[in-house]
Parts: structure tokens; C-alpha cells; sequence
């Protein structure tokens, strides 16, 4: 028997891929994919219209929508708590009302940062930024409605629209054109598990298979500061004699502080057979996609 889906923040990274990959998967079929601009989600009025509205009512509703730029949070709280906290709560007692499973996405954010071993799911979350905030509340009002709705954890997402790979290439072709000069600088110690939407969008769909339930960290495998993301990107698109300066985000000039340690455990997923390659498979399977900034500076080459 066939499973019906609707994606909220459909337009996002991992938005784009939950409906690409759910649209080729046997037996699923996206009813809906909605972004923020067409359904408030935060809108319990407008969350029910758009319910009532469906031709068939959903069996799996998946959050992808969320107020993600972290400094914003930081400057605007209260945006980060109605789109990160109020939005998955009011969706989560609509679909425990309708009888539809609930799978939400949040993020390592919801950690301190401060560890010397990779995250699990039973570990004490401790946000120290607005964001980071904001979405563990949003966590908690999803499995307040249900204990039986699924939470996935990850990080350090990248695929198609903006990310940190697209504006590190773009920064290169920009010193490779003339247009700008210097090293590239890219902070080196802060360190996580990169993550494809294309990856994710397949591990959720197969932890909703798998019958999982509550919190399960999914990211790709492997250990990698953004300096290393980085330098492999520009390796792999042919930037290799560009040099990349080691900074510490102590340089940056942030509004929200960032972990300095965004490493999940993943093995509770892996338990149930969800296990993702390596974030330097993906990081080259994301450039060698149809979604790489590559393809478009290709595409732009040869009108």
C-alpha cells in the first residue's frame, strides 16, 4: 500500500530534495509541498485551510520549514520562536488531530558545542543561540503532541540553492576572474558532520519506513571542519591552487556564537539500517548533480 506525503519549506535545500526523492521512491506520492510563502505554518487558521483543502488527507507530513539564518535568530528571537517553535507546535497537534505521522527536522544547534565525543540522542541538549533555542523548543512541542511523531537531527546541510559550497566556488571564480584578490578565509576550528539534502531526504524517508519514533540523529559519515569542506570543494572543481587561510570563528563578526564541536552520533539510525556515506562521497556527488554551482557555470560556457 502506497504512503501520500506533504513537505512544508518545500523550497528549502532539503525542502527541494524530500520532493524529488519522495516523487521517486515505489509507493510514495507527494500530495503537497508547500513553502512559508504559501502556507503560514505558524497559522493554526491557515495550517486548518490548507489541511481541509487537500483532496486526500496525508499520511506523512514532513517539516523541512524552519527560520534557519542563525544570526537573524539572534537578532530577531522573536521571529526564531514563531517560525521554529510555534509553527512545528501547531503542526504537530494538527496532524495528532487528523491522525497523520509527523516527521520533523531540527538540528545540532541544540547542543552546546563544548563535547569531546560525538552527540547521541540521550545526551542533554544546552542551545547557545536563539536559534539553537528555538528549535529545541520546536522539539518539544512536537513529541509533547506525540511521542509517536519522529524528530531528525542534523547538520551542516548543503544541496541545491544557497550554501556554504556554492558561496565558497563562487568566491573563488570571483579571484579566478580578477574581480576580487586575497586568500579565501574559512574558520577551521569548528567541527561537524556535513550533510546532503539528497543523503537526508533518503534517510528519512527510510527511518519513516522503519517505523522510527522520537529523536534520531542522521548526518553523513565523517568528521570535518569547514576549512576541510571547503578545500575539498575547490579541489574538486578545479580551484586546487587557491589558497584557503585557517581562521578561528573568534574572527568572525557573528551575532549568534556557533558550536565548536556539531559532531552527531548517528549509530542509533545505523541500528535500523540507515546509514549515510561519506560527507567527501557527498560533497562530490553534490558537485558532480545537476544542482552543483558547476553545472551552472558550465551551462552559462556553452549558451
Amino acid at each position: 500500500m502506497g504512503s501520500r506525503w506533504v513537505v512544508t519549506g518545500c523550497n528549502g535545500q532539503l525542502g527541494r530534495a524530500l520532493v524529488q526523492s519522495l516523487g521517486r521512491a515505489p509507493g510514495c506520492e507527494v500530495v503537497a509541498a508547500v513553502d512559508i510563502d504559501e502556507v503560514d505554518v505558524a497559522d493554526r487558521r491557515a495550517l486548518r485551510r490548507f489541511f481541509d483543502g487537500l483532496a486526500a488527507p496525508p499520511d506523512i507530513v514532513v517539516n523541512a520549514a524552519a527560520f534557519t539564518h542563525v544570526d537573524r535568530c539572534e537578532r530577531e528571537p522573536d521571529q526564531a520562536e514563531r517560525g521554529n517553535a510555534t509553527a512545528p507546535g501547531l503542526l504537530a497537534e494538527l496532524c495528532r488531530e487528523c491522525g497523520v505521522h509527523l516527521v520533523h527536522v531540527s538540528t545540532d544547534f541544540v547542543f552546546a558545542g563544548d563535547a569531546q565525543r560525538p552527540y547521541t540522542e540521550e545526551d542533554l541538549p544546552a542551545p547557545r543561540s536563539a536559534y539553537g533555542r528555538s528549535k529545541l523548543e520546536g522539539e518539544r512541542r512536537v513529541l509533547a503532541a506525540s511521542g509517536g511523531f519522529l524528530v531528525a537531527r542534523t547538520s551542516w546541510v548543503f544541496g541545491a540553492g544557497r550554501n556554504f559550497i556554492a558561496a565558497v566556488l563562487a568566491q573563488a571564480g570571483e579571484r579566478r576572474r580578477g574581480s576580487a584578490s586575497g586568500a579565501l578565509r574559512v574558520v577551521d576550528d569548528q567541527r561537524g558532520r556535513p550533510t546532503y539534502a539528497v543523503d537526508l531526504a533518503e534517510a528519512i524517508r527510510e527511518l519513516v519506513e522503519r517505523g522510527a519514533r522520537g529523536v534520531y540523529h542522521v548526518a553523513n559519515e565523517g568528521v570535518a571542519t569547514w576549512w576541510d569542506v571547503a578545500r575539498l570543494a575547490l579541489d574538486e572543481a578545479e580551484f586546487g591552487d587557491l589558497v584557503i587561510e585557517r581562521i578561528a570563528t573568534r574572527d568572525l563578526k557573528v551575532d549568534a556564537p556557533r558550536p565548536a564541536w556539531s559532531v552527531l552520533d548517528c549509530s542509533k539510525a545505523e541500528a535500523l539500517g540507515v546509514r549515510l556515506r561519506s560527507w567527501r562521497e557527498a560533497v562530490r556527488a553534490y558537485l558532480a548533480s545537476d544542482a552543483s554551482p558547476l553545472a551552472a557555470r558550465a551551462g552559462s560556457a556553452h549558451p
